[in-house]
């Protein structure tokens, strides 16, 4: 079972549960993008000439703020983690899957009904995103950030038929708009029935990405117990060596 639980395949269920929740920023909290923060500075650039746009500045405005939080925060954690999967990663993503959950509760107990429910929903998911994306980062699966596709797509074309013929990666690329477009229909399904709904289940796929991947992470302790077993064992090795090559040499009396 953990052969097949593979770090691109938990990337690519986090993508997924990015669409979902960039579907309910976008949908219900005021065209805020949580995750694509491309999407917020087009919008805040777009806001700024005025001329009655209409387009929102305050959710953009938290939602940048609040993502660059998250990935400064876990890219503190992970300062000097050892690379590929740790405890610290599935630490923050058990993070980003408990601030999704809070957030999926946070309309029934406070609503959102007013434009400061709103940004402050818009915040704790755009958080939550900054800290899955730097963690993403950390774990360096090619071609999935986990948040946004642009590069995705032009590694897909770019090395296509059409383009350099290279066909590498082609199915991981693909899989990853795949699963961004899927994860933001299911949001948008389920924003027609509550909003809430549609973070919670971005939230049990965050969480069942952590369980998983700390259950097939391979057992490591970090970079340094690789250098202590190295020396004794040399050392343990050499020394035999040493008095058997040097015993046979002695030269005994003779009777």
């Amino acid at each position: 079972m953990r052969r097949r639980v593979t770090q691109p395949g938990l990337m690519l269920a986090l993508t997924f549960a990015t669409g979902v929740v960039d579907a309910v920023g976008y949908l219900r909290l005021d065209q805020v993008f949580a995750g694509n923060m491309t999407g917020n500075v087009v919008i805040l650039g777009m806001a700024a000439t005025g001329g009655g746009t209409g387009l929102p500045v305050l959710g953009p405005v938290v939602a940048l703020a609040s993502f660059l939080a998250g990935a400064a925060t876990a890219g503190r954690v992970l300062r000097t983690a050892v690379p590929g999967w740790s405890s610290r990663c599935g630490a923050l993503l058990g993070g980003v899957g408990l601030v999704l959950t809070a957030t999926a509760l946070g309309p029934a107990v406070v609503g959102a009904d007013t434009s400061g429910a709103r940004a402050g929903m818009a915040s704790s998911l755009a958080l939550a995103m900054g800290a899955q994306a730097a963690t993403a980062r950390h774990l360096a699966v090619k071609d999935v950030t986990t948040v946004v596709v642009t590069s995705t797509l032009t590694g897909l074309a770019a090395d296509s038929r059409l383009g350099a013929a290279r066909g590498r990666g082609a199915l991981r690329r693909t899989a990853a708009v795949a699963l961004i477009v899927a994860g933001a229909a299911a949001g948008a399904l389920l924003c027609q029935v509550h909003e809430g709904l549609a973070v919670a289940a971005a939230a049990c796929v965050v969480l069942a990405v952590t369980a998983l991947g700390s259950r097939a992470a391979p057992a490591t302790t970090g970079a340094p117990s690789t250098a202590p077993p190295t020396a004794p064992a040399t050392a343990s090795s050499t020394a035999p060596a040493t008095a058997s090559s040097t015993a046979p040499s002695t030269v005994l009396p003779r009777p």
